[in-house]
C-alpha cells in the first residue's frame, strides 16, 4: 500500500502543517502503509493557462514539475494533503497544484483512493480549508477520511493533542485503504460526478478525445 503524504507549507522545517504530517505519516507507517513525501513548495509548479491540450490527450504540455507529481498522486492508494491556511483558504502553491487538475476531475481518475486532510492556522480558518480540501478529494474521485486542523493560538498543550489525533488519522487512511471502506453520503455526490462530467465530456467530444474514450472505457459513456 503506498501513501503519498504532500506538504504545502512554503516554512520548511519550520512548518507546523509539517509536525501534523509527519504524525500522520507516523501514524500510516505504524498501520504497514509504504509513505512518499513530498514538499511541494520546493517543486516548480506553474499556473494553469486553460489551453484544454490535457483534455485531448491527457497530459500537460508546460515543462515542469508537475507532471511527476501527478505520477505519484496516480499510483498512491491514498493522500495525506497538508496546507497552513492563508487567508480561510490553502497556499498559493497548492492552489496552483490542484488548478492543473481539471483533467482528473473529468475523468474522475482518483476513484477508488482515499484521502486525509491536515492544516494549521493562526487564530482559524482551519474548517473553511478543510471543507475545500475534502469536497476536492471527493469531485476528483477519492474518499474523504477525515481531517485534523490545528489552531495555534489555542496553545502548545493543544497542538500536542492534535499531533495525536493526526497520528490516530494516518492509521485511519490505511484503514480505509486496506477494507475499502465505503462512505454512502461521498457515493452520492460521486455518482453525480460521473454522470455530469460524462454529459460535459461526451457534449464535446472532438475537444475532449482523451477524456472521451477514458470514461467510455471505464463504462461511463456508452
Amino acid at each position: 500500500m503506498k501513501i503519498l503524504a504532500i506538504n504545502a507549507s512554503p516554512r520548511g522545517k519550520n512548518s507546523n502543517t509539517l509536525q501534523l504530517v509527519e504524525a500522520a505519516i507516523a501514524g500510516a507507517a505504524d498501520a504497514g502503509a509504504q509513505i512518499e513525501y513530498l514538499d511541494i513548495c520546493r517543486y516548480d509548479i506553474r499556473y494553469c493557462t486553460g489551453c484544454g491540450k490535457c483534455y485531448q490527450t491527457g497530459e500537460c504540455p508546460i515543462q515542469d514539475d508537475y507532471a511527476d507529481i501527478l505520477s505519484k498522486m496516480q499510483n498512491a492508494d491514498g493522500l495525506i494533503i497538508g496546507t497552513p491556511v492563508y487567508i480561510n483558504a490553502v497556499t498559493a502553491q497548492l492552489k496552483t497544484m490542484l488548478d492543473r487538475m481539471a483533467d482528473i476531475i473529468h475523468c474522475q481518475a482518483f476513484t477508488r483512493k482515499y484521502g486525509i486532510v491536515i492544516t494549521t492556522g493562526g487564530g482559524g480558518g482551519t474548517d473553511d480549508v478543510i471543507s475545500y480540501l475534502g469536497n476536492t478529494l471527493q469531485v476528483l474521485g477519492a474518499n474523504m477520511c477525515g481531517s485534523v486542523g490545528a489552531i495555534m493560538a489555542e496553545g502548545p498543550e493543544k497542538f500536542e493533542q492534535q499531533k495525536n489525533e493526526a497520528t490516530k488519522m494516518g492509521k485511519i487512511l490505511v484503514n480505509a485503504i486496506t477494507n475499502q471502506i465505503e462512505f454512502p453520503e461521498q457515493e452520492e455526490l460521486h455518482a453525480q460526478m460521473r454522470v455530469r462530467m460524462s454529459a460535459l465530456v461526451s457534449a464535446n467530444r472532438e475537444n475532449m478525445q482523451h477524456e472521451y474514450q477514458y470514461l467510455k472505457e471505464k463504462g461511463w459513456i456508452e
